[in-house]
């Protein structure tokens, strides 16, 4: 069954140079220039993967408008915003409104294409059944990594696919210092230390929401981030 995957982008020629590298690599491709077109599809049926731009038409910030919409709908969709804006606030922003990753379109065709591929790689666990050797536990924590759920003191964590592996990475081994670019390699995302910032920071917080006494993350100056068991 080949993928399905949508781009909300309200550049004709962009959105079609996408669409037709990704139709050749055997992708089912959607296209939709605005956000109302894009969410009544995406209100019927989902796609296995959404590509996004921040402006779309007369919507200066629209991407982000609809990256949240989606992620209502899907915690665990894979969303990427694909934008022209390469600002700090805006990469901090795409990434607090739940999208997996954030990439400028200078980015090159091939690299793109990995992207895609490395995220739907760590969506296809989600359907494999839960069993002993999938759970990681450590103290409150529980991580199933046949479905890339986390739970917190038994209560869910609603996590993305990229935050999850993060977890992964800090937890596996509790009280050992991280890089941010052993949490890249580990999480299997590229993307710069600013942005691995931003993903501890709304990590954390999704943990505080279920537990405002939650301090299991401890950032390391200089040298990155461990987990550290609760007392």
């Amino acid at each position: 069954m080949s993928r399905r995957i949508a781009i909300v982008e309200d550049e004709a020629a962009i959105r079609e140079n996408y669409a037709d590298v990704l139709r050749k690599q055997g992708y089912e491709v959607q296209t939709y220039s605005n956000r109302l077109d894009a969410m009544t599809s995406f209100n019927l049926r989902l796609p296995n993967l959404a590509i996004i731009d921040i402006g779309l038409e007369s919507e200066i910030d629209g991407g982000f408008t609809l990256c949240q919409d989606l992620r209502s709908l899907s915690d665990t969709l894979p969303i990427i915003f694909l934008t022209a804006r390469d600002n700090d606030f805006d990469t901090v922003s795409g990434l607090r409104m739940g999208a997996d990753d954030y990439l400028t379109k200078d980015i090159s065709l091939p690299h793109l294409s990995a992207r895609i591929a490395a995220l739907f790689r760590r969506s296809d666990v989600l359907d494999q059944p839960t069993s002993p050797e999938n759970l990681v536990e450590r103290g409150k924590l529980t991580l199933d990594i046949g479905r890339l759920t986390v739970e917190w003191n038994s209560v869910a964590v609603p996590l993305t696919v990229t935050e999850f592996w993060m977890v992964h990475a800090l937890a596996k081994f509790t009280g050992h210092v991280k890089s941010r670019q052993v949490l890249m390699q580990e999480s299997k995302i590229f993307v710069d230390g600013s942005t691995i910032t931003s993903h501890i920071k709304r990590i954390r917080k999704k943990f505080m929401l279920v537990d405002s006494g939650f301090d299991c993350i401890e950032t390391v100056y200089g040298m990155g981030y461990r987990w550290n068991l609760e007392g």
